[in-house]
C-alpha cells in the first residue's frame, strides 16, 4: 500500500516530466527577471516586476510539484493556480494594449515569447493535481 501512495505523488511518472518543464521555465524567467531588475529596471518598472513575479511562481511551483506532500501540494496549488490567472491577465491586458507594461513580461502575449508554454503549463498542472489527489483520495476510501 506505500508504493501505491507513492505513485500518487506530484513529482513522480508524468510529474517528472511537468517538473522538468517547470523547472526549465523558472530557470529562463529567473535569469530573465534579475538581468532585467538589475540592469533594466527604470525603464519598465511594472514589466519587470511582473517577470520576476513569474520567475519566483515558478520557482515555487516546481518544488512544490516535485516535493508533493500535502502541505506542498496546496502551495502548488496556490501557484500554479495564480500563475494561471496571471498568464491569461496579463496576456490579455497585453493584447488589448502592447504598451500596458512598457516592455514584454513572461506572460505577455499568452507567454509568446516562451512559445506559448507559460499559457499551456499552469492547466496541464492542474490538471496534474486533480489527478493525483483524486486518485491519492480514491485510495484512501479503498
Amino acid at each position: 500500500m506505500p508504493e501505491r501512495a507513492a505513485e500518487r505523488r506530484t513529482g513522480r511518472g508524468f510529474g517528472r516530466v511537468l517538473v522538468t518543464v517547470y523547472g526549465i521555465l523558472a530557470f529562463a524567467a529567473l535569469g530573465r527577471s534579475s538581468y532585467e531588475l538589475v540592469v533594466k529596471f527604470g525603464e519598465a518598472p511594472v514589466a519587470y516586476t511582473l517577470s520576476t513575479l513569474a520567475a519566483a511562481v515558478y520557482v515555487v511551483a516546481t518544488f512544490a510539484l516535485a516535493i508533493g506532500t500535502p502541505a506542498w501540494r496546496v502551495t502548488a496549488w496556490i501557484t500554479v493556480g495564480l500563475e494561471a490567472v496571471g498568464v491569461v491577465t496579463v496576456g490579455a491586458l497585453s493584447l488589448a494594449d502592447a504598451g500596458v507594461f512598457g516592455e514584454s513580461t513572461v506572460w505577455s502575449g499568452f507567454g509568446q515569447g516562451y512559445g506559448y508554454v507559460p499559457l499551456v503549463l499552469p492547466f496541464v498542472g492542474l490538471w496534474w493535481l486533480w489527478r493525483t489527489s483524486r486518485s491519492a483520495s480514491e485510495e484512501r476510501t479503498a
